[in-house]
């Protein structure tokens, strides 16, 4: 089976890592054609294995290989493609749109949060069948009260977000 892991964290705060010594890692763990979708951390690969077990290998051999707590969320071809077409909002130039990738329940954290916080004219979220998206104005993804949820601490291994157009290159990539 093809699959999508989105690894959290990486390429910034001092995580830095190489796509092609990741992709290596992968492929010791037991992985297959595998491939690097930007440097942000998205690497497609086949497997038998079932998304968990995987999640739990991959984890661990990123986390012994780079000594870092590795966080990353598995995603079949199926459910990526779903995540792209299953995106609320329409493309406009002044806007960006996030789909967050996380545990199952993270969402509603997520919905909850956002409900809370202060939000910029044109900022929406929601949630369409288990996924969280999130648009912001251009310029205001980190700055915004939301935003700030990003780097959470009490969060990182619960969630990792994404641009909608890196969801297009992966499924190009796929």
């Amino acid at each position: 089976m093809k699959y999508c892991a989105f690894l959290r964290g990486v390429n910034v705060r001092g995580t830095n890592m190489k796509m092609e010594e990741v992709c290596e890692v992968f492929r010791k763990a037991g992985m297959a054609d595998i491939v690097s979708v930007l440097a942000s951390g998205n690497i497609i690969f086949s497997s038998d294995m079932e998304a968990e077990m995987l999640k739990q290998l991959l984890e661990k051999a990123m986390a012994d290989h780079f000594s870092y707590e590795a966080f990353l969320f598995i995603r079949s071809r199926e459910e990526t493609e779903t995540i792209l077409t299953e995106n609320p909002y329409e493309k406009n130039e002044n806007l960006h749109s996030y789909v967050f990738i996380g545990n199952p329940g993270t969402e509603e954290v997520l919905i909850t949060a956002f409900e809370n916080a202060v939000k910029a004219p044109e900022e929406a979220a929601r949630i369409v069948n288990g996924n969280f998206y999130w648009q912001v104005p251009k310029g205001n993804t980190l700055g915004s009260s939301f935003g700030k949820i990003l780097g959470k601490k009490s969060l990182k291994e619960r969630f990792t977000s994404r641009n909608i157009s890196t969801f297009e290159k992966i499924l190009k990539k796929f």
